[in-house]
This record gives structure tokens, C-alpha cells and sequence, in this order.
């Protein structure tokens, strides 16, 4: 795998005061794809909603900055309210880590974080080192207020609210799903269990391949209107999509990455609560965070939310979401939100876990890493584990060196291998040189 050269075009940032399913082929040439402009990729903000961004072409290289940072300009939303309580402060400590070095590898020479940075079209990044910020970034009109779309780190999000549920023994990982959502048992999903579910596992046929516009994650959009329909039966929504999908293997078998997955659980925990995600998750996680502002979730056209990849929030907001996972599930105003089984759980990627992703098809070009709990796993030596959202939307948790990092990026691509590995490299080797210079605090 090679790694382009940073682009001749430098962002330029604005610090603050005080990102995946299959990887693509990493020849693939962006600007190229993007009509031979690199600055084509990913340009400045400034669209203008009226000027023709719609729900046909929100998603195209050209208008993705705007439309993630403004998806409530092109989608219905409903927000996951903060709640009441108090903002968690997040204490700063600002540093140049730019010129931080990226070892080599055998397909990449050395380089910087700065480089990486300004080659990955990104929006904003932040890190975190024992709950203080050390660096915090904003590029292209982005601010410390602008909401911006998680596409599949969604996942992750709506897999901790399952946790809490496991927690509070109300959802059984090993029960069918549907004991829960009994909708689904003329479906393909008859015989899944949630644990399945939650680690990729079921035999669904479900295409992941965004850009064929005839595979099932595309159809989805139709269904929910997140594309202008052009099937024969538009317009159905989340809930009926999900009992046309059928199976084409037993459950239980290899991982393969399916967002319809994820949607599948969110309908499960919505059953056990009896309440909207929006409420559930607003109830359960992000009242309890400290979170400085309400979260937003794109939904069907029925209020239905779009559990696998719609969730919008600040980068400083989904940094304190990160930080329950690097604090064993405590937030930083030190409430226990996740409760401290499903934080092990979830940190503990067994062989059949391993086993089950090495043999799954495609190539995620993570050798001996997992998914497990709506999670990424990229290494087998390192306690650094991901949340990953296509277009370049990450998390980077690193229990281990007490680190979060955050990146908000609009890809030309949906998948970019040759931007998303740098991106977990550079937050590898930040995490290394920041406890190089610094004590952990226990």
C-alpha cells in the first residue's frame, strides 16, 4: 500500500482557544476521481443550500464538506438532547504536535502529522491526553460549535447504548433477535442472535459497496429518503426495509461489515425501552457526558432514526464520548455511563472473535485485528481501538496510553485506505511521543 504526497494545497487551521467497512483499493487516484482537481475533493465551505445541494447530490465530492456540517439543510433531523446537567469542562494544554514523525513502514516512508493532516481533507481533529486537550483544529469555517455528520461512527454510539441495556440486564446478547422485534422473524433475520448482530456476524445479504448504486446500502437511502428513490417501491422506511432482507448464509459464521446490522439493533434496543432512539440514547448516554450541546440524528420519513449512520454532533462533544471508553466507561463528570462489564467486554476481542474477521470477505487490511461491539480493532498488540465513519470520521481510544483522538474529514471517496491508515498511524505515534514526554495519570 502506498501513500500519496501531502497536497500542494495547505489548509489552513484555526485552533481552538482555551473518522470502516471495507477499505478501498488505495491506487484509487482521488483528485482523479474528483475531475482531475485535488482542491476538487474536498473544497471550502460556501455552498449555499439554494444553489442545488439536495438529497440527490449531497453525498458527491463537491458538496460533501458543506452538506456533513449542514445535514439538517438536506435531511429531516430530530435532536438527542444533552439533558440538564452540567457541561463536562475540557481543560487545555495546547500543543504543536504537527511535528510529531510518523515512523516508516514498508509501503511508506516517514512523515509528519502535519502532512497527514493536510493531505486527508480534514474538517477538524482534536487529541486528548488524560482529559486535557492538547491540540484542537478547525479547517474551512469549521468551528467548535458546527455539528458534523458521523456517518458509521454512528455505530459505535447506538453499540453503547445496547451496552447500557445489557448492563441493566433488560437485553440478553444471546437471545434471538426476534424475541425483541418479532416483525423480523419472516425475514433473514430469524435465527440471529444480538450477539451477532453486534459483531457483524449474521448471514444477511446486504451489499456494502457505496459506489454501486444498485447495492443494499444504497437502497436503504431510498427507502429512507435519504436519496431522491428511483425504485419501484420508494419511500418505505427503516422499519420495512429491514423485513424485505433475507439470508444467504447461517448466522453466526464469518464478519462481514453490513450497516444494515446496526440499524437492526437500534430497532432492538428502541423495543426493550419503548421509546425512540433519540430518547433512549438521550436518556442513557448523552445526558449523562457532560455534553455541551444536543446531538442530531437524521431520520426516515417517519421520525425513524438512521441508526448506522446519522448522528451529527461538535468534535469536542464526541471526544467526551471517547473518553468513556478510555476511562473504563466513566465520563469526564464522572458519571459511570457505560457500565464497567461491557467497557471489558468490548476490550476483550477473543480468537473466535479474530478468527471470524481474518476469514471474512474483502480485505480490511487490519491482519490480526477484530470487530467486536460495533468497534474497530486494527492491531493485535495495541489497546488502541476505533470508531469509523466512512468519508474519514474517526475516533482513536487508546485506554492503555489514556489517549482520544477525534478527526471530522470530508473524503472525495467514500474509502480511502491511503487516508485512513496515516490517520491511525499519526494518532499512534502522538500517543507514543505524548507519553514519551508526559506521566501517565493512574
Amino acid at each position: 500500500m502506498t501513500e500519496p504526497s501531502p497536497d500542494n494545497a495547505t489548509p489552513t487551521p484555526s485552533s481552538a482557544g482555551v473518522g470502516t467497512p471495507p477499505i478501498a483499493d488505495p491506487s484509487v487516484d482521488v483528485a482523479a476521481a474528483a475531475g482531475g482537481d485535488p482542491a476538487a475533493v474536498a473544497p471550502p465551505l460556501g455552498v449555499d443550500p439554494s444553489a442545488g445541494v439536495d438529497r440527490d447530490n449531497w453525498q458527491e465530492p463537491g458538496n460533501v464538506r458543506w452538506s456533513f456540517q449542514n445535514v439538517k439543510e438536506v435531511l429531516p433531523t430530530t435532536p438527542i438532547s444533552r439533558g440538564t446537567g452540567p457541561v463536562a469542562e475540557l481543560p487545555a494544554d495546547l500543543q504543536d504536535l504537527g511535528e510529531v514523525e510518523i515512523p516508516a513502514t514498508e509501503h511508506s516512508e516517514a512523515r509528519s502529522v502535519r502532512s497527514v493532516i493536510e493531505a486527508s481533507d480534514t474538517d477538524a481533529w482534536l487529541l486528548m491526553h488524560n482529559g486535557t486537550v492538547l491540540a484542537e483544529e478547525y479547517f474551512g469555517g469549521m468551528t467548535p460549535g458546527t455539528e458534523h455528520l458521523l456517518m458509521s461512527v454512528s455505530k459505535s454510539l447506538v453499540g453503547t447504548v445496547a451496552g447500557v441495556l445489557v448492563g441493566s440486564g433488560d437485553l440478553d446478547p444471546n437471545r434471538l433477535v426476534t424475541d425483541y422485534v418479532p416483525e423480523l422473524a419472516k425475514s433473514g433475520y430469524a435465527g440471529a442472535t444480538v450477539r451477532h448482530i453486534l459483531d457483524m456476524r449474521s448471514g444477511i445479504r446486504f451489499s456494502e459497496d457505496y459506489l454501486d448504486p444498485k447495492s443494499e446500502v444504497r437502497q436503504i437511502e431510498e427507502s429512507i429518503g435519504w436519496t431522491e428513490a428511483k425504485r419501484e417501491n420508494p419511500g418505505i422506511g427503516m422499519y420495512e426495509f429491514l423485513t424485505t432482507l433475507e439470508a444467504k448464509s447461517e448466522h453466526g459464521g464469518v464478519f462481514e461489515y453490513r450497516s444494515c446490522e446496526t440499524d437492526v439493533l437500534g430497532w432492538v434496543c428502541e423495543k426493550i425501552a419503548g421509546e425512540s432512539m433519540q430518547s433512549l440514547m438521550s436518556r442513557v448516554l448523552w445526558s449523562h457526558i457532560g455534553a455541551e450541546q444536543d446531538a442530531l440524528i437524521a431520520t426516515d420519513q417517519y421520525g425513524v432514526g438512521m441508526f448506522d449512520g446519522g448522528i451529527n454532533t461538535t468534535l469536542r462533544d464526541l471526544a467526551r464520548f471517547g473518553y468513556v471508553y478510555a476511562n473504563r466507561g466513566q465520563s469526564l463528570t464522572g458519571q459511570q455511563v457505560a457500565p464497567t462489564t461491557w467497557i471489558g467486554d468490548t476490550l476483550t476481542t477473543s480468537a473466535e472473535v479474530r478468527r471470524a474477521f481474518a476469514e471474512g470477505p474483502g480485505d480490511n487490511r487490519m491482519p490480526g485485528g477484530a470487530y467486536h461491539n460495533q468497534f474497530w480493532f486494527p492491531f493485535p498488540d495495541s489497546h488502541a481501538f476505533l470508531a469509523l465513519g466512512i468519508h474519514g470520521q474517526m475516533i482513536y481510544m487508546n485506554p492503555g496510553a489514556n489517549i482520544v483522538g477525534v478527526k471530522f474529514s470530508s473524503w472525495g471517496l467514500p474509502q480511502d485506505a491511503t487516508k485512513l491508515f496515516p490517520t491511525i498511524r499519526a494518532f499512534e505515534a502522538m500517543a507514543k511521543a505524548v507519553n514519551t514526554t508526559a506521566p501517565a495519570v493512574g
